[in-house]
């Protein structure tokens, strides 16, 4: 079992450092001061006084630095470490899976139907492994220089159609679970990074959506040359303190071991990491009233050449 380091020790330790100079460098200006007053050359002393203010004011700046960086870093190896946790269920619990139906059927007589269902679960196992490993290689990716001769004008609104059907075919869902108002539009790119932005998108909002997701992805070109695609759900939402984090690697709300959706919290810092090498944005709001979230996409882009003669 994993250790995870607290971070109270270098919370507190930064705390009483700081106080610690404060107070130095206020008993040090007034020992100055007094010492000052009693002599004639207070050139030297004011000299003294500004240079040592100068020195202990950079050296609170720097523990304060060093504390938010210890802080940063006590969180990313939390992080680090519910990364592995999960990463750990994920190979695992599909694995004994797979061998607990392959040992029932070389070791037993199960029927034709059970035969079918089990062959059924198999699949949805080795799918769970695969989306794993995709989760790992597009991560991979995203440490390689992109090559300029690979984008292309890609046609977004086709590609969100046929992300929707392979979402809604992943989960076993009707395929009008998510709803499409898609306006044509294109954006300049290599064609799989955007597919893994808005794979990764929607399979968050099926997953997330509770029992009965619905799904509505928007798609439109706006004023001044950027496509803006909505991918909205009915999930539980995101707290709004939480709504920067969760694009932040190996970041997942609550507990790793008290979790009932799999995941290794890559999707949304994949999605952030790619689309801002595409030079666009992407921010997570709420529904209002409603309960769900708003992911929004900008992405540089126009209106096809076709439409735009034809205007």
């Amino acid at each position: 079992m994993l250790i995870r380091r607290s971070i109270g020790w270098p919370i507190t330790l930064g705390v009483v450092m700081i106080l610690l100079l404060v107070a130095l460098t206020i008993g040090w200006i007034a020992v100055i001061i007094v010492a000052a007053n009693r002599t004639t050359s207070t050139g030297y002393w004011w000299a003294a006084l500004a240079v040592g203010t100068t020195f202990l004011a950079l050296v609170l700046v720097g523990v304060v630095i060093y504390l938010v960086l210890a802080i940063k870093e006590i969180r990313l190896n939390q992080r680090q470490s519910n990364f592995i946790d999960s990463v750990t269920h994920e190979l695992k619990s599909p694995l004994a899976s797979l061998k607990l139906y392959v040992q029932t059927l070389s070791r037993h007589s199960v029927t034709e139907a059970q035969q079918v269902d089990f062959h059924r679960f198999m699949l949805e196992d080795l799918e769970r492994l695969d989306s794993l490993i995709n989760h790992m290689l597009d991560t991979a990716r995203l440490n390689q220089a992109p090559v300029a001769e690979e984008a292309v004008d890609v046609e977004l609104s086709e590609l969100l159609r046929r992300c929707a059907v392979t979402g809604c075919s992943h989960y076993g869902l009707p395929h009008d679970t998510i709803k499409l108002e898609l306006s044509p539009a294109i954006v300049h790119a290599q064609p799989l990074d955007i597919e893994i932005i808005f794979r990764n998108l929607i399979d968050n909002a099926l997953k997330y959506s509770g029992d009965k997701p619905e799904v509505l992805l928007q798609c439109w070109v706006a004023g001044g040359g950027v496509v803006v695609t909505r991918v909205i759900d009915n999930g539980p939402g995101i707290p709004l303190n939480l709504r920067r984090k969760v694009f932040g690697r190996f970041f997942r709300i609550g507990s790793e071991l008290e979790r009932s959706k799999t995941g290794t919290g890559l999707g949304l810092f994949i999605v952030r990491t790619l689309v801002k090498r595409l030079r666009g944005t992407v921010t997570v709001r709420g529904r209002g009233s409603q309960s769900g979230s708003v992911f929004e996409v900008e992405l540089p882009g126009h209106v096809p050449t076709t439409q735009q003669s034809a205007a």
